[in-house]
């Protein structure tokens, strides 16, 4: 493709990913993508085919330009314990949320409203990610540093903790501007995660709930 015409494809895609990212799917007309990124409707579908196709290449362009920063995980020694390894990877999530905060717009609006194909994209996009996480986490679990729990479902839980928590923070107190940058927030999120898989508080709760079983019998 000449040059002119691939600055020309990215100022489309970076346009629609605005527009669709704050609009939504259905909300977003290909004459708005158009009017934003300076071009003609007759010239935007001269480079995509349909307006989908142009959602899925503005989705893909996001997640694409986030892969560089997922590499850092793989500088996560093997050995390291969860006091080590757990804050690297919840300040890994947050920096990434804050570098392309669209993405996760683009992503819920591909679920919400295009469904199945957004599952198969965001699979190839996100399973290597996942995989990567949830090895450290299946680690520790077999070393004994932290409960046993689904190394799987503790990935989800640390990554969706990153991506909702401070819209939902915000929702139900507006007063607070939660900051994914700053450094007290990590600090909060390690602790809570430290604290609730620390094998000191399973045994500590176990051992509250077995007196309890046997005052009362």
């Amino acid at each position: 493709m000449p040059l002119k015409n691939s600055v020309r494809t990215e100022k489309i895609v970076n346009a629609a990913a605005q527009l669709f990212a704050r609009q939504g799917y259905h909300g977003t007309s290909t004459r708005e993508i158009a009017r934003l990124a300076e071009v003609s409707e007759n010239t935007l579908f001269r480079h995509f085919d349909r307006k989908e196709d142009i959602f899925w290449s503005a989705l893909r362009s996001n997640l694409t330009a986030l892969r560089p920063r997922w590499e850092v995980l793989s500088e996560i020694k093997s050995g390291e314990t969860p006091e080590v390894f757990l804050p690297k990877i919840l300040e890994f999530l947050a920096e990434t949320v804050n570098y392309k905060p669209e993405v996760i717009r683009l992503i819920a609006v591909a679920f919400v409203e295009l469904q199945s194909k957004a599952e198969v994209l965001c699979h190839d996009l996100f399973s290597p990610l996942f995989s990567e996480i949830s090895q450290h986490l299946a680690m520790s679990v077999e070393r004994g540093e932290v409960v046993e729990v689904d190394p799987t479902l503790l990935a989800s839980s640390l990554m969706a903790m990153v991506l909702i928590h401070p819209q939902l923070a915000r929702l139900v107190d507006i007063s607070k501007s939660t900051s994914l940058t700053s450094r007290e927030t990590i600090n909060a999120y390690s602790k809570f995660w430290l604290d609730v898989l620390s094998p000191k508080l399973a045994v500590s709760s176990a051992g509250v709930v077995s007196a309890a079983g046997e005052a009362s019998g």
